[in-house]
């Protein structure tokens, strides 16, 4: 074989090599891109009944979706109460419990919510784990043997997580259970919705921040 042979041959192996990485390069982006929304949601089995429910903050939309969650968790009789995570206080000074409270009684009587429960949390709370290390002594005056945290879908592998770690700490013993509900601000095909593809990367970019840096900081 002369050496342009050779040369030929290397030529040939090599755009064959670049062919099969550009090949696997898409298929891999071809399943993130169809089937990363997955990567977000983790749920758990809930157990037939928990002391309570946990519904963390978010947007209005996302917020509104979780107290209903949670709402209907404690209607099937599957928890014994919920608690609503919330700030003290809102953008004008005003206290948000009493207004929370007069929502629930209106849009789902008073049998409900009797058993609603308000934890405040403060100021400078704005994140995950901050909310779940805020929320933690409430969970300690509750006296729960355990309990359901009610998030968005695309929030319960982070959360759960997060909550599982802050609660073996804060509040030792106490077994922690994820329920995700559908959030208006996030679909499975998450590449056809502005909102939903920016809710994805942010999330998607906290997990994996979760999932390494974060576990360097417990």
């Amino acid at each position: 074989m002369t050496i342009m042979q050779q040369e030929s041959v290397r030529n040939t192996r090599r755009t064959g090599s670049m062919r099969l990485a550009i090949f696997l390069a898409l298929v891999f982006a071809f399943l993130l891109i169809f089937h990363s929304g997955n990567l977000l949601v983790k749920e758990d089995a809930l157990p037939p009944r928990a002391d309570g429910a946990v519904v963390l903050q978010g947007s209005i939309p996302g917020e509104n979706v979780r107290v209903h969650g949670a709402i209907e968790l404690l209607q099937r009789g599957q928890v014994s109460a919920v608690m609503l995570s919330l700030p003290r206080e809102s953008y004008w000074g005003e206290p948000i419990a009493p207004v929370a409270l007069r929502y629930i009684e209106k849009k789902y009587g008073k049998e409900f919510s009797s058993h609603i429960v308000f934890c405040e949390t403060p100021p400078q709370v704005n994140s995950t784990r901050q909310e779940a290390e805020a929320v933690s002594p409430c969970i300690g005056d509750q006296h729960w043997k355990d309990f359901v945290v009610v998030t968005s879908d695309y929030h319960t592998r982070r959360a759960g997580r997060i909550w599982r770690t802050i609660t073996a700490v804060r509040n030792p013993g106490i077994k922690v259970y994820t329920h995700g509900v559908e959030d208006p601000e996030f679909q499975q095909s998450w590449w056809r919705s502005r909102l939903s593809a920016k809710t994805w990367f942010m999330e998607f970019t906290k997990l994996v921040w979760a999932e390494t840096a974060g576990r360097l900081e417990r």
